[in-house]
């Protein structure tokens, strides 16, 4: 097969000394309540060899299992207009700087713990810290997606949460299709690993992270949810 990655990204990565190649698996645009293994078995089977991991975005498994947040839900109150404004925009997005955000982590989190992390995260600025706020306030949070239309405009009116067990959708997929799969939620940014298979407990959390360190499955428009890592 013919390896592809997207604009900007490269195929080979190296890490602890071996070479590895991925490929950006192109998708239909995924629509709330598909599902994750009909479109592994549609799109990653057909390619897929023993010693592959599949990398999926987090976005596309939330998005199968109906995780979403409407514009009704988080109407942005007081303190979600008031603390949004303060919050930094990085390369990734507005993030928290969005009012439905901000409101969305007061729904889940509760008012005095938000502003404690408000408080505590301007303090960490002072001394050069970042990310206070988010790891303070936990995944849910931090892993808030969508609610913003600028890359892709129909996540302007939804939010999209992080998926619910990853760890067990990844031997659900492996059960079914044979599939060693791990979850991740990256941007340009950074990485985080949300979910892998149980086929995968032997390799360090750094480890797989390295694998996509670079984001190749890009964070517009790309429809490339997937991401087939292989080794040469």
């Amino acid at each position: 097969m013919e390896f592809y990655a997207n604009e900007g990204k490269n195929i080979y990565i190296k890490v602890n000394g071996k070479t590895y190649a991925r490929h950006a698996i192109t998708t239909h645009f995924v629509q709330p309540g598909e599902s994750y293994i009909t479109l592994i078995e549609k799109y990653v089977k057909p390619i897929y060899q023993p010693g592959d991991i599949l990398s999926s975005s987090e976005k596309v498994i939330a998005l199968c299992q109906g995780r979403i947040v409407t514009e009704e839900q988080v109407r942005p109150g007081f303190w979600a207009c008031l603390l949004s404004r303060f919050v930094y925009q990085t390369e990734a997005g507005p993030g928290m700087g969005l009012p439905m955000k901000m409101q969305f982590a007061i729904n889940t989190c509760g008012l005095t713990r938000v502003l404690w992390a408000a408080v505590c995260s301007a303090l960490d600025k002072l001394k050069g810290i970042h990310g206070t706020f988010y790891r303070m306030l936990g995944e849910e949070v931090r892993g808030l997606d969508g609610f913003y239309g600028k890359d892709i405009p129909e996540y302007r009116h939804i939010g999209i949460r992080i998926p619910q067990n990853p760890d067990q959708v990844c031997d659900e997929v492996y059960r079914q299709t044979n599939v060693v799969m791990m979850i991740v939620d990256a941007n340009d940014l950074d990485a985080d690993l949300l979910g892998r298979g149980k086929q995968l407990t032997d390799w360090d959390k750094e480890q797989l992270l390295a694998l996509i360190a670079d984001n190749p499955a890009g964070q517009d428009r790309q429809l490339t949810p997937f991401i087939l890592i292989r080794e040469i």
